[in-house]
């Protein structure tokens, strides 16, 4: 198997938020919901106690995240550390495509730092798919639920 297969793209400051995110998790959510749990377990019978197993539910859910972003964070590779060019588009770049007569502005990022809401779009989603390795002038077929979309890149911005 390929090292790269497992890597994740991300920013410096996508890999700092999960460091933040995961700390926390570890240092005030953890050792709330244990005592939560010992709160709740100090009621008696835990066959019918609800807060007892909100406590153990959110236990594991929190156990689940924390195992999720360290395994993140273990497989994060900096995209500033990936080649940057304003000649073709990559994870990284900013872009400004023609989409059907309307301007739009996109940031092409990891899967774990999309907010389309904001311009930052997936390098897996259909869009940053199509948009991946085109140059200026050039023009890409996003395939979204929707439907084709043609997408002309006007220019990269870094």
């Amino acid at each position: 198997m390929n090292a790269n297969t497992n890597q994740i793209p991300v920013t410096r400051e996508g890999l700092e938020q999960l460091e933040r995110e995961l700390q926390e998790l570890k240092e005030v959510r953890r050792p709330a919901i244990v005592a939560a749990i010992a709160e709740a377990r100090s009621h008696g019978d835990l066959r019918e106690n609800a807060g007892y197993d909100a406590a153990k539910h959110d236990q594991a859910m929190t156990e689940k995240r924390i195992a999720d972003l360290e395994g993140m964070i273990r497989n994060a590779r900096i995209i500033e550390e990936m080649p940057t060019s304003r000649d073709v588009v990559h994870i990284g770049s900013t872009v400004v495509v023609d989409v059907e007569g309307d301007e739009e502005r996109y940031t092409i990022v990891g899967a774990i730092e999309a907010k389309p809401a904001q311009g930052r779009i997936s390098n897996e989603s259909p869009v940053g798919k199509a948009l991946l390795g085109l140059r200026p002038g050039e023009v890409g077929v996003a395939e979204t639920p929707r439907g084709s979309m043609r997408l002309r890149v006007l220019r990269i911005e870094e």
